[in-house]
């Protein structure tokens, strides 16, 4: 290997899903790899922007499928980077949103191989807001929590039921599967009413939302035949969604309004 094709990495968060919202400097790594390994989340067509050279190797992991284990991408990023140069590890949303990120950066540092990150858009505030719900809202909430509904080990995480406390809008990532489970602990905190809502597909031209409420979700989410991958809002901030049409102007916000309307 010449010393212009010095082994390093790049770790790339491709954003939710829809290929425009990858950022320039993540198109920038693309531009310049000489070997993308990439995951299941990742939208192919951003592919496009690597050279025609350059290996384009999937990585990916589904829910119950999993084609890779950690410890093996790990060892790849290391051996494409030392035999072929600059190694872009191209990860759905961001690196380290629940994405191991750090494990591949604390791995390569092991080798003393450089690394650049590149934040992505994560999917656990971009899917909210594409369609119109924020994380946070003036006056209802004053925090949002993101959560994995999986555990490593395949349990349900214990901080769900912490969440379910919280006056905080909870976005919960990798819990399709387990989304009865994390409905009733919302339940049991009281929270049978409270609005809901669940994306599949987010950002892209197949994508499906639902929305109910913590008793009804479920089965809601059943009967439109939801699956993975998927995130669930729980908040009041659902309400703002537009299909569901209730005013949340704040005081002053309202006071504006009667003005122009007097």
């Amino acid at each position: 290997m010449s010393d212009s094709k010095k082994a390093r990495i790049t770790l790339v968060g491709a954003g939710p899903g829809d290929p425009d919202l990858i950022t320039m400097k993540g198109i920038k790594a693309l531009r310049q790899a000489d070997v993308v390994l990439y995951d299941a989340l990742v939208n192919e067509e951003i592919l496009d922007e690597a050279p025609a050279h350059a290996l384009r190797v999937f990585v990916g992991k589904r829910a119950g499928k999993h084609s890779h284990k950690q410890a093996e991408i790990n060892l790849l990023l290391v051996q494409y980077a030392y035999n072929y140069g600059h190694v872009v590890r191209l990860k759905g949303g961001d690196p380290f949103v629940f994405g191991r990120g750090h494990e591949e950066l604390s791995y390569a540092n092991s080798f003393d191989i450089p690394v650049t990150i590149v934040p992505g858009i994560s999917s656990c505030i971009a899917l909210p807001e594409l369609q119109g719900v924020p994380p946070t809202r003036r006056g209802m909430n004053e925090s949002f929590w993101v959560l994995t509904g999986t555990t490593r080990h395949g349990t349900l995480s214990e901080d769900v039921a912490i969440a379910a406390k919280s006056s905080a809008t909870a976005i919960i990532l990798m819990g399709m599967r387990k989304i009865s489970q994390i409905m009733d602990l919302f339940a049991q905190a009281g929270k049978a009413d409270t609005p809901v809502m669940v994306i599949q597909n987010g950002s892209l031209p197949n994508e499906k939302c639902v929305i109910g409420t913590v008793s009804t979700i479920a089965d809601e989410v059943q009967a439109a035949k939801l699956g993975s991958p998927g995130i669930i809002v729980v908040g009041e901030v659902v309400h703002l969604h537009p299909s569901l049409a209730v005013a949340a102007l704040l005081p002053e916000e309202q006071d504006r309004s009667l003005r122009k309307t007097a």
